[in-house]
């Protein structure tokens, strides 16, 4: 029975199955502790297995010379200025010199899955190296966002290059800021640097990170910089965890369990997380913001890149960015013309077969990052011939089609840009109202226009909720993902443009903008769009969406409040999207001004958004006249895949209600 185990384990591992993999080590663990297995329970971490352990697990004997790989745990490496940082590294167990895989984390070197991951990397020929970032888990130092990850990158890549068994090449691997972690020592060009493959991460951290369009991404921001605190809180207080001092305490009861633990309000934070302030005092894009932005940096990356990126997720935008970047800026021939682009489904917003509240079907779990990441090394490192030894550098995932394209570029360069103009008869309040979207420009003529304009009056104090889409990093208390938008579209303060249901299959593929003439009776304000796919049935699931606050519509760089009456062109960037809308579907696009909690409510006042705490409501009007003819810009494929029975899917199954936005 053990033996089954055993073996089930190494397949598990071998698929990439990393879950699958967890499951039958804890079996096995259970297994050999009955047994006797004292060893094995010796090597298990808190939070799961650690790297011995589950080797031990695979090989069925601690650290026995038959093992396929050999770990070392808590390597130490000291940075220019004398930190400690600890790495487990993780060898085959065979004669020889191998490329080295490493990869840079906040998030615990020797977590579970990070630490399947690595084994099965290891198994394919890689010596991998797991690093915790400076002031986190295991490694020594201060812990603040992005600052130090050039200068340790750079450390870290040439302490790699010279471990025992490496053959000088270093290849870096990770997800969202351990994608960061990749760029930013690629930015500062380590001699032993040979690729970097990061996944779902951003171009820029003021712009597509901590803000959109100039508003604060406050559940990202706020989510994750709770998670991130733990760790330091921990590391707090096991240095303030001594009786000693407070022997003498009385009464008793009054004995503090932690001596100088953080503080409660804004000190606690300054304490725990002085980054989130920080941001919070640089909402312009600027000398906080520039040194650590890749999107200024493409000449400096000498290395080919595999982005991974996602459909929903969160940084979306900025690794089609930095693709479309390096092909035309990167530093030297290999890093413009040998990168490669893969999108996936989901991201930061889930994986699996269903993301949110669709099915996208068997298709959508084929391309998995470990899998395509080391399949990548092996074409560049190995010159193993594999998908990617192709003339078309990107795969990309259609939505509606539910399948995977090769394409030789991003946006496709068979996609036709095409316009939709915004229109109505004055009433596309909510999905009742009569909005429009018509690929004729509004009429000059008065009497075959129709109404100029729609108005909506948008409250702070009641905000459109978020209903899904790009979200990270608590989907336990709000769901991301493609989800039912008709809670939202119920509301006056949300307006609705569609087109007539389509009469044959039709594929988005490209980016998503809208150019919004409109005016507000306030000095600031934001306006929000999200493009949408409406089912037969009225199921409106959400696609891609963006945000423009208003005193930023001209320049991230100054902020310029508004004449209220004053009408003003903006342009939303709504990222992009591959989403084949079936025969008898209908494409909608959504109007408001909050999406609330994903970005901060405007205040619509001249104080700053971040700072203030008074409120007033805003009467804003969208125009879309001759004279300003608002437009939905997509671009279109000639052709649409189609599912297989050439028909709409059933509608996705969908919750009972969408969560209300808080107050």
């Amino acid at each position: 029975m053990r033996e089954r185990k055993r073996q089930n384990l190494l397949g598990e591992i071998a698929r990439g199955n990393l879950r699958a993999a967890l499951l039958w080590a804890a079996c096995l663990a259970c297994a050999m502790a009955v047994a006797g297995g004292a060893a094995f329970a010796r090597h298990s971490a808190a939070r799961g297995l650690t790297a011995r352990a589950l080797v031990s697990a695979a090989t069925d004997a601690p650290a026995a010379e038959n093992d396929p790989i050999t770990v070392e745990e808590n390597v130490k490496m000291k940075t220019r200025d004398g930190v400690t940082l600890n790495a487990d590294i993780y060898r085959p167990n065979l004669p020889g010199k191998f490329p080295v895989l490493m990869t840079r984390t906040p998030y615990m070197k020797n977590d579970s899955g990070q630490v399947a991951e690595a084994v099965r990397m290891a198994s394919r020929g890689y010596v991998v190296v797991v690093q915790d970032t400076r002031g986190r888990y295991a490694s020594g130092g201060d812990w603040y966002t992005f600052k130090n990850e050039s200068n340790d990158g750079y450390d870290a890549v040439e302490w790699a290059a010279a471990l025992p068994q490496s053959d000088g090449r270093v290849g870096m691997f990770g997800g969202s800021y351990v994608g960061a972690t990749q760029w930013l020592a690629a930015i500062s060009q380590p001699p032993h640097l040979a690729g970097i493959a990061p996944y779902v991460t951003a171009s820029n951290y003021h712009d597509g990170w901590t803000y959109q369009g100039g508003a604060f991404e406050q559940w990202f921001n706020q989510s994750w910089t709770s998670a991130l605190a733990q760790n330091t809180y921990q590391r707090l207080i096991d240095q303030n965890t001594n009786a000693v001092p407070n022997v003498r305490v009385l009464p008793l009861e009054f004995y503090p369990l932690f001596n100088g633990a953080a503080p409660g309000g804004t000190a606690q934070t300054r304490a725990l997380a002085p980054y989130y302030l920080d941001w919070l005092a640089h909402p312009d894009y600027d000398d906080y913001w520039k040194p650590l932005a890749i999107a200024e940096h493409y000449a400096d990356v000498k290395v080919p890149v595999l982005d991974v990126t996602a459909w929903y997720d969160i940084f979306q935008g900025g690794a089609l960015r930095n693709f479309q970047g390096m092909k035309e800026h990167g530093g030297t021939d290999a890093a413009r013309t040998q990168d490669r682009l893969l999108i996936e489904i989901g991201g930061h917003a889930g994986n699996g077969e269903k993301i949110g509240d669709v099915d996208f079907g068997p298709e959508a779990v084929k391309n998995n990052y470990t899998g395509a990441m080391v399949d990548w090394y092996d074409f560049l490192f190995k010159g193993i011939s594999n998908e990617y030894a192709t003339d078309k550098p990107v795969r990309m995932f259609v939505m509606g089609a539910d399948v995977y394209r090769q394409e030789s570029d991003w946006p496709p360069a068979e996609s036709r840009p095409v316009k939709y103009f915004l229109g109505s008869g004055g009433n596309a309040n909510s999905a009742s109202g009569d909005g429009t979207l018509a690929l004729a420009a509004p009429a000059k003529d008065a009497a075959r226009a129709g109404a100029p304009s729609d108005q909506y009056i948008y409250d702070p104090g009641n905000p459109a909720a978020t209903i899904g889409g790009p979200l990270c990093c608590d989907a336990i208390h709000w769901e991301p993902g493609p989800r039912d938008q008709r809670d939202d579209e119920a509301r006056q303060d949300v307006l609705v443009y569609s087109t007539a249901p389509f009469q044959k299959n039709t594929e988005v593929a490209g980016p998503v903008s809208v150019e919004l003439y409109a005016k507000s009776s306030a000095v600031d304000t934001d306006f929000t769009a999200k493009l949408v796919d409406v089912w037969p049935d009225g199921t409106a699931v959400n696609l891609t969406e963006g945000i423009i606050r208003a005193r930023y519509r001209d320049s991230q760089e100054h902020a310029e409040l508004m004449t209220p009456g004053t009408v003003y062109k903006f342009t939303i960037d709504a990222w992009s999207t591959d989403n084949v809308f079936l025969r008898g579907h209908r494409l909608r696009l959504e109007i408001s001004s909050s999406n609330f909690p994903r970005f901060d409510r405007n205040l619509n006042t001249a104080e700053s958004p971040e700072q203030g705490t008074k409120y007033v409501s805003a009467t804003n009007t969208i125009l879309h006249d001759a004279e300003h003819p608002s437009a939905l810009l997509l671009r279109e494929m000639p052709v649409a895949a189609a599912p297989a029975a050439g028909e709409s899917a059933a509608p996705p199954t969908l919750p009972a209600a969408a969560p209300a936005a808080p107050k």
